[in-house]
């Protein structure tokens, strides 16, 4: 069996907020890594970490993220796979981010959710409905419910997923020891 690693987030920020209310817990958005350091890591969420504004597809830049939000709290679960589910997804993953610009994030879907209805709008996501989406179209159906209407929460119970770690994401960045002597974070 392969493993990956899926990080649920707790950012500040006016959307975050709304999203946090809707689902009823801090965890409001959702990151998956191929590797447990989150060297490479990918969601649909901020372009930039600063600005909420412009999102879409991002592969995750750990140093941006610490230096904007010092205080994320992350809880980073483990969830096997075979190694071909990995190896699709991984695929799939880097021919989403040569189209990057080509995803955005579905505001327009985030009532839909809290009133409990399927909505899709071509390349539009919500960092959790792009997950559950590419999840399922490598044959790794984690949900019984539309990937439209998946959220942060429905990670956060899935009981498949093994938590290794839950606290502030500097503190798992150093516990990691993935600063090189220069104070850079690795593989980033």
């Amino acid at each position: 069996m392969e493993k990956l690693y899926i990080a649920l987030v707790d950012t500040p920020g006016f959307f975050a907020d709304i999203i946090r209310r809707v689902i009823k817990i801090s965890y409001c958005h959702v990151v998956l890594s191929f590797d447990a350091d989150f060297r490479e890591a990918y969601s649909v969420g901020r372009r930039d970490p600063a600005i909420p504004f412009f999102a879409g597809f991002i592969r995750e830049n750990t140093p941006k993220i610490l230096r904007v939000f010092p205080k994320a709290r992350y809880r980073v679960c483990e969830l096997s796979c075979t190694a071909e589910q990995k190896k699709r997804l991984w695929e799939k993953m880097n021919a989403c981010y040569k189209k990057r610009f080509r995803y955005h994030y579905c505001i327009i879907g985030l009532p839909f959710i809290w009133m409990q209805k399927p909505f899709y709008q071509k390349n539009h996501y919500t960092c959790s409905s792009f997950l559950a989406r590419v999840m399922d179209d490598v044959g790794l159906t984690l949900f019984e419910k539309h990937f439209s209407m998946v959220t942060p929460r429905d990670f956060y119970e899935l009981e498949r997923l093994q938590v290794l770690y839950e606290g502030y994401l500097s503190d798992y960045v150093m516990n990691r020891h993935l600063f090189s002597e220069k104070g850079e974070v690795y593989g980033t």
